[in-house]
């Protein structure tokens, strides 16, 4: 095995965790976000509620420690192949690619944290989806309160879910 393989896994090492990014990706694609939540329905949209649900199911995977630290680990790099093939179908070029990634990647990990902070707060995302969702500009003041109940019951669910049901694939509706 190379020395880059030991570092970021093999791809097919990734496909283990494809049934689980594939499920993220279809509960951050529920149309009620876009309709009642007033997402915008757009890719920058899209990939907000992307990597909302990603950044959930990662710290739920995270409260496993050791345990399930590869898969966390794996799920990233599987959201990075996804973002990094979608970018190349937009055509982007390859020199800026990896800026992209990178701020795709720094993204995930604000959403991280500030889930993270709300869930220590008593777990009110409101202001985390303000921030993160709708960038300090909400359509309605109803709209990051629906999004952000949204996201805590899905939160909730998730605790309530298994590791390996969570791996399998199995990401609860909110």
């Amino acid at each position: 095995m190379s020395f880059l393989s030991n570092i970021f896994g093999r791809r097919s090492d990734r496909e283990r965790v494809a049934p689980l990014y594939e499920a993220a990706v279809a509960a951050a694609r529920d149309p009620l976000w876009y309709r009642e939540g007033q997402v915008p329905d757009t890719i920058d949209g899209r990939f907000d509620m992307i990597a909302a649900v990603l950044a959930l199911v990662l710290l739920r995977l995270e409260a496993e420690g050791d345990r399930a630290r590869d898969d966390s680990v794996l799920l990233t790099e599987r959201f990075i192949d996804d973002m990094d093939g979608n970018i190349r179908q937009l055509g982007t070029g390859d020199m800026l690619v990896g800026k992209r990634i990178g701020k795709m990647v720094g993204a995930l990990g604000g959403r991280l944290a500030a889930f993270r902070a709300a869930i220590e707060e008593g777990g009110d995302f409101t202001h985390a989806v303000v921030r993160n969702i709708f960038h300090e500009k909400p359509p309605t003041e109803q709209a990051p309160t629906f999004v952000g109940g949204r996201l805590k019951a899905l939160h909730d669910r998730l605790q309530s879910t298994s590791a390996s049901e969570i791996l399998a694939g199995k990401v609860p509706q909110p």
